[in-house]
């Protein structure tokens, strides 16, 4: 298929590694990265912050939160994306813009319909325009993803995983203390009106790049053949007929598809995918009361924990691409599960410490780095895994279920460190760590991603 032949271990020069971010679907992929990370914060963290300045009540605020589920529950519409077209738009702008144009364009009027909204006399209009912008962002992100895994080759994936972390981290900064500064200067409905503006950036993003070209494989046709010809022998008839086609085809082909490709295999590579980021996510949710805690001031961790910290991060990303390119997923698979846990034990160290800044600034650079080539890496992996028949559907299965076991852990977060001190807590978090690493090797034996032939 085209552009997706296996790179297998050639190693590239630096120099040609580096290359890769010249690439115009890559250096597109910034802008697109900074429209999915906009709406995120302006339905969430900023948007909870609005309502509470005004004086909205703490009960419906906290319900209003929920609107941010939607990203959570994204693969239940992600098949609709995969295979719907949309009318007139999708002969114009293809399969992927459509869907991405057609959801930045509800983003946009959402934020400006906030914007436009007092939430202390129209708080039900309000919820309304959140839940909106909430499932345009979803939507979005659903395109985004399959366009990004599908634009380019299996082998720059990390860089075009490493430029939309970049985007979507300077969006965070724009909806977050971007909002906040616009609002303190002028008012929360100026600041929604500047953000629907930005929302221009993907837009025109969308207009200027190209709809990638994907083939269906051999093996992916004979499978969708067998759906014709199980049609074709019942006596379901007109309606019911294309719903029963079209949820087989949507809904039942993607799931089949990676258990024909990997067999055995896709339990492990689903349980790995479960364990990866388990270690980042269950130590972060802990990390700001724990500096509060050793004695480091709002301002010191505002400084370096948030500024530096994202400057470490932003870097890890890159690097992350940049070593996807010159070594492949395999390796760095392997190398980055390693990291994750070896720079929890760094803020152990920094327990010991105490409220040094230097102790800080270490830890805060090692763990951010490691954890910014660590995503820029998964989300190689992940994109590898799909089929191109099923790219959206196949990667809104794997994304929700990269944070679902992590997450669930976190929440016991707090009963662990009352009964342990700090010091034993990132212990704890650094051996939690330990399956991504034996199902990394697992994996490199058995479904080496830069070496197996996946008909996809």
């Amino acid at each position: 298929m085209r552009g997706r032949t296996p790179f297998f271990m050639t190693q590239r020069s630096w120099l040609g590694a580096l290359g890769v971010y010249r690439h115009p679907r890559v250096v597109g992929m910034l802008f697109l990265g900074f429209a999915a990370g906009l709406p995120l914060l302006l339905v969430g963290g900023t948007f909870t912050a609005w309502l509470r300045d005004l004086g909205v009540e703490l009960a419906a605020i906290g319900f209003l939160s929920w609107v941010g589920m939607a990203h959570s529950i994204k693969i239940f519409w992600a098949p609709v994306v995969d295979r719907f077209s949309l009318p007139v738009l999708t002969r114009v702008f293809g399969r992927r813009r459509s869907w991405m144009l057609l959801a930045q364009v509800v983003i946009a009027a959402a934020l400006l319909g906030i914007a436009l909204t007092d939430p202390t006399e129209h708080l039900w209009l309000v919820a309304v325009w959140a839940i909106l912008a909430a499932f345009g962002s979803a939507t979005q992100d659903i395109a985004i993803d399959a366009y990004r895994i599908e634009a380019v080759s299996a082998d720059r994936q990390g860089a075009m995983a490493a430029t939309y972390i970049f985007g979507y981290r300077v969006a965070l900064l724009a909806a977050g203390a971007g909002a906040l500064h616009i609002a303190a200067a002028g008012s929360w409905s100026t600041a929604y009106a500047a953000m629907a503006l930005l929302m221009g950036v993907g837009m025109i993003t969308t207009l200027i790049i190209r709809e990638p070209e994907v083939e269906v494989s051999a093996a992916t046709q004979q499978l969708e053949q067998r759906v014709v010809d199980y049609l074709d022998r019942t006596r379901h008839q007109g309606l019911r007929r294309n719903i029963t086609a079209w949820f087989i085809g949507a809904v039942v082909c993607p799931f089949a598809d990676f258990l024909r490709r990997y067999g055995q295999m896709a339990l492990v590579i689903l349980l790995f995918i479960g364990v990866f980021r388990i270690a980042d996510i269950f130590m972060g949710v802990m990390a700001n009361p724990f500096y509060l805690d050793l004695g480091f001031s709002k301002q010191q961790i505002a400084n370096i924990a948030a500024g530096f910290g994202l400057a470490m991060t932003l870097t890890g990303a890159a690097l992350g691409g940049l070593l996807v390119m010159r070594f492949g997923i395999t390796r760095m698979l392997i190398l980055t599960a390693f990291l994750a846990p070896l720079t929890n034990l760094t803020f152990s160290w920094l327990a010991t410490l105490g409220p040094e800044m230097y102790g800080l600034a270490l830890a805060i650079m090692a763990d951010n780095i490691s954890g910014g080539m660590a995503t820029a890496v998964f989300i190689a992996y992940l994109s590898s895994l799909t089929n191109t028949a099923y790219t959206a559907t196949q990667y809104a299965l794997f994304s929700s279920f990269m944070t679902l076991p992590g997450q669930f852990l976190a929440g016991f977060t707090g009963v662990l460190v009352e009964q342990i001190d700090w010091f034993w807590f990132f212990i704890s978090s650094a051996l939690i760590g330990i399956p991504a690493i034996v199902l990394a090797f697992v994996l490199a034996r058995y479904a080496n991603p830069d070496q197996a032939r996946t008909n996809r």
